[in-house]
């Protein structure tokens, strides 16, 4: 079995970690907890005023008092002008989700491919190293099921 160098270990993990930390950035520029905290604000911001407009009409409306504060029809333009808004920053934080998104399958797809590349020139230098004898030959000793395996040769463990 292959020994285990403590100083590649070493280098891997610290390679990890720094992935890690550049990953925890990317996030956090694109929405982590910040950006909860804001749509939380933001979502409350377009109810509140969105509920102030319809208590409005609906006052205006159903018990017949006038406000002074905004006419009925002025409050409607106004609800829809919110929810448009609303629905155009909904559209902005999903293209800046589409986005990460294309960015780690890009980065998948760029390691799989220097993996796949990596496999291809180790076939290489197994073939060029080795006949086709011994690359027909298993690796490991294969034993059948309906062979009996004899046990003065095992291991007593």
């Amino acid at each position: 079995m292959e020994d285990l160098d403590p100083i590649k270990l070493k280098a891997e993990l610290d390679q990890f970690k720094k992935e890690k930390e550049k990953i925890r950035q990317l996030m956090g520029q694109i929405g982590g907890k910040n950006a909860e905290k804001q749509d939380r604000m933001v979502n409350l911001f377009f109810i509140i005023a969105i509920s102030l407009l319809a208590t409005n009409d609906f006052i205006n409306h159903i018990l017949h008092i006038k406000a002074p504060i905004i006419p009925p029809l002025f409050s409607l333009e106004i609800a829809v002008l919110l929810v448009s808004i609303k629905i155009i920053w909904m559209m902005h934080k999903s293209t800046k989700v589409e986005h990460f998104q294309f960015w780690i399958l890009n980065s998948i797809e760029f390691r799989l491919n220097d993996v796949a590349k990596q496999l291809r020139n180790l076939e290489k230098t197994v073939k060029q190293y080795h006949t086709e004898e011994e690359l027909e030959q298993p690796i490991v000793p294969v034993i059948n099921e309906m062979e009996v395996v004899d046990p003065a040769k095992t291991d007593p463990k």
